[in-house]
């Protein structure tokens, strides 16, 4: 049986993260930290509804709904910024690396959400205390994926990094699925954790310097019925946004 995620007091976040590389929250330590409320999940919660294909998956696969936006945080404050491919070396990203994969934009009233933001701030926040006071490059990453052919993976490029600072796992919902496992490990050394996240609004956060990360296929709960697990990528890098150009 997988074991459950080890949560981190919301007092002892920071210094879980300096220490160990990650952190689990679970949601009402996330809900505190960024100030949102059970009404607030629930507005976000509806874009997941209407996430269009990931016409970029080289396995052939069509498990993969996504969208995708870029913002600034800097001094508490957002700004969000114009349409942009998202982009990885191969040294991170093996199966997806080296292209330049646009993706539909978020909803203008996901990304415009006060709630949103607030979540956006205080995730900064925790990059701010891992690296130092700074602009963050954030990347947002909804993203649906279902059991409609059969199983769905989430991390269909396998263990690895993202090339960012701080890596971000809000899990939104799991329907009618098994499987999904997370999985971390440290880049330079044998320890690893694996664990289930099942509570909604629960979050993962990664040091991405010093930890790997995957999650496991999932597959119907029942067999013939459809599910999906959501999930609300978020990663923040000092610097600039990872481009084809350097």
């Amino acid at each position: 049986m997988t074991p459950q995620p080890p949560l981190t007091p919301l007092d002892t976040l920071d210094l879980r993260l300096q220490e160990l590389g990650h952190a689990v929250l679970d949601a009402d330590a996330l809900a505190r930290l960024a100030d949102v409320t059970a009404a607030d999940t629930a507005r976000l919660q509806a874009f997941w509804a209407d996430l269009p294909p990931d016409e970029h998956l080289r396995d052939g696969g069509r498990y993969r709904r996504r969208r995708h936006g870029c913002f600034t945080v800097q001094a508490n404050q957002v700004q969000a910024c114009g349409p942009r491919p998202h982009w990885q070396p191969v040294e991170y990203n093996a199966l997806h690396g080296g292209i330049e994969r646009w993706f539909a934009p978020l909803a203008p009233a996901f990304a415009g959400d006060v709630a949103f933001a607030r979540l956006l701030k205080a995730l900064a926040g925790r990059a701010s205390a891992l690296r130092g006071d700074r602009r963050w490059f954030v990347e947002a990453h909804p993203f649906r994926i279902d059991t409609a052919g059969g199983i769905g993976r989430p991390t269909p490029e396998g263990a690895h990094r993202d090339g960012v600072d701080l890596v971000v796992v809000v899990l939104v919902g799991r329907t009618g699925v098994k499987g999904g496992e997370t999985r971390v490990f440290d880049a330079h050394g044998p320890q690893g954790h694996r664990f289930t996240l099942s509570e909604p609004w629960s979050a993962l956060l990664l040091d991405d310097a010093r930890v790997i990360h995957e999650t496991t296929p999932i597959q119907p709960l029942v067999p013939g019925q459809s599910g999906w697990r959501d999930t609300l990528v978020l990663t923040f890098r000092a610097g600039g946004f990872q481009s084809a150009a350097g």
